[in-house]
Parts: structure tokens; C-alpha cells; sequence
């Protein structure tokens, strides 16, 4: 289990990772680098070996990011990495002959601007103004099918076919990621989790969490309720909570991007 309290200036950081109680290794890997504006959990895919090679993989590269002149500096070296973390792994499947992967969520801050960007179905949420926001959206055969009406959410969580993913970095020749970007306001909370957490709690759960004081207090909260229901998975959760009190409050939009393009 690690857990990494950060905090900068403007932000706070808690971060909390586990194996849970029916895993043998934890093929989740994370990293905090808020000096720099970057957040990010990757959940491993393709047995413990293998995905914890590739999240592993996947968190290296992302290393390679430096201090950006501008928002969309900072995502541009974010999509550099994703793509040499991509070049690695599927490398290394033509090598080793194995199927492997990572999905991956990301937060980026430059000055007033954020951007989510995530592969597959390890998820970000955004609690303002007392509200919780899933700013990702699921890449999972189940999601699909709700998003053309041929299944209810309330179906797709019960389906046996929800942890199929159709993103994720090393599965394909090019990554494919979604971005949603806006501006921050003084008091926004960032989850970021593997699905080990969204498996057993709720979002209205997560944002109960919240209250229990600091960053790393909810994130320990929010693993303390998952170990309750079974932990079936490793679960990693990430709360970055900014507390710039001078900034000014504004709405977030979707805003979604294709990953060529950047924010403003």
C-alpha cells in the first residue's frame, strides 16, 4: 500500500494504492508531479506480470514531462509520452508474444486551465459547488452499447462483459484518447481512480469521502470502504483539491477534443 500526501501552493495532493484482497500484486502504478501540473493513474492489463509491466511502462514515460511554457505546451508533451509509452509496449508484445496494455487517466494544470485525458476505463471526476461531475467517459463495450440505446446504465453495471475495454495504451498500433478541458475554480476537487474503486462505491460515495477533511484523509476513507466490499481488484485513488482562494469561479463545460488538438 502506498500512500503519497503532495501538497504546492495552490494544491493538495492525497494519493492511496492497493492490491486489494483478491490480487496477488498490484499492476496499478501512479505519479504526482502537481510542480508540474500532472496527475495520472495507469491500471494494468494482461496478467500481474505483464500489466504491471505495462502501467509501469506507461508511468516512465510520462517522467519525460517537463515544466510547460503554456496549456497547450503541457499537452502536447503529455501526448509525446503516450505515444513512446504506446511505441514500448507494442514492442514488447511483438517480443514477448503476450497481449498487454494500460489504461490510463491523466489530469494536467497550467495556470487557470485543466485538461482530463484518459484511455479506457480508469476514471476522473470533478466535485464543485458541492456537485459530482464524471468529466471521463468509460471505453467499454458496455458504455458503447449505452451510448446507442441498447443497454441501461443500471444493465451495464451488472453486465459480465463490463470490464471488456475497446481503448487502451499498447493495444493498438496508435493510442486513442479523449480530452476534456476548462478553466478552474477556486475549491474544485479531481478524483482520479483505477476501476478497482469504482467497482464498489457509488459516485455519490466518493463524494461523501470528501468530507472527511484532507486529500488523503478521502482517499483513505474511499479504500477503506472498498477493502469493506471485497476489494476484487487493485484500487489506486488520486484527490487533488485546489485552494487558490483568490481564483475566480467558472463553469465547466464538456469541452471534448480530438488528441490533436489542444486547449487554449
Amino acid at each position: 500500500m502506498n500512500d503519497v500526501p503532495r501538497e504546492t501552493s495552490d494544491f493538495e495532493t492525497g494519493c492511496i494504492s492497493h492490491t486489494g484482497k483478491v490480487r496477488k500484486a498490484n499492476e496499478d502504478n501512479f505519479i504526482l508531479r502537481p510542480e508540474l501540473g500532472l496527475w495520472a493513474v495507469a491500471d494494468g492489463m494482461g496478467g500481474h506480470e505483464n500489466g504491471a509491466l505495462a502501467s509501469a511502462t506507461v508511468v516512465a514515460a510520462l517522467e519525460g514531462v517537463g515544466a510547460a511554457a503554456s496549456a497547450s505546451d503541457l499537452l502536447a508533451m503529455l501526448e509525446d509520452s503516450v505515444l513512446k509509452a504506446n511505441e514500448t509496449l507494442r514492442e514488447e508484445i511483438r517480443r514477448r508474444g503476450a497481449t498487454m496494455g494500460a489504461t490510463l487517466v491523466v489530469l494536467l494544470v497550467h495556470q487557470r486551465h485543466f485538461a482530463c485525458v484518459w484511455s479506457g476505463d480508469s476514471r476522473i471526476y470533478l466535485v464543485r459547488a458541492g456537485q459530482i461531475t464524471q468529466i471521463s467517459r468509460d471505453h467499454t463495450e458496455v458504455q458503447d452499447m449505452v451510448d446507442r440505446g441498447l443497454m441501461t446504465p443500471d444493465e451495464a453495471k451488472r453486465s459480465p462483459r463490463r470490464h471488456v475495454i475497446t481503448h487502451a495504451i499498447g493495444v493498438h498500433d496508435m493510442p486513442e484518447l479523449d480530452i476534456e478541458s476548462g478553466e478552474i475554480a477556486d475549491g474544485d476537487v479531481f478524483i482520479l481512480c483505477s476501476d478497482g474503486l469504482t467497482e464498489h462505491v457509488a459516485d455519490t460515495e466518493i463524494l461523501g469521502a470528501l468530507e472527511a477533511g484532507s486529500a488523503q484523509a478521502a482517499c483513505d476513507a474511499l479504500l477503506g470502504l472498498t477493502l469493506e466490499r471485497g476489494a476484487r481488484d487493485n484500487v489506486t485513488v488520486i484527490i487533488v483539491r485546489y485552494r487558490q482562494g483568490t481564483a475566480e469561479r467558472t463553469r465547466w463545460m464538456p469541452n471534448r477534443r480530438t488528441p490533436g488538438s489542444t486547449p487554449s
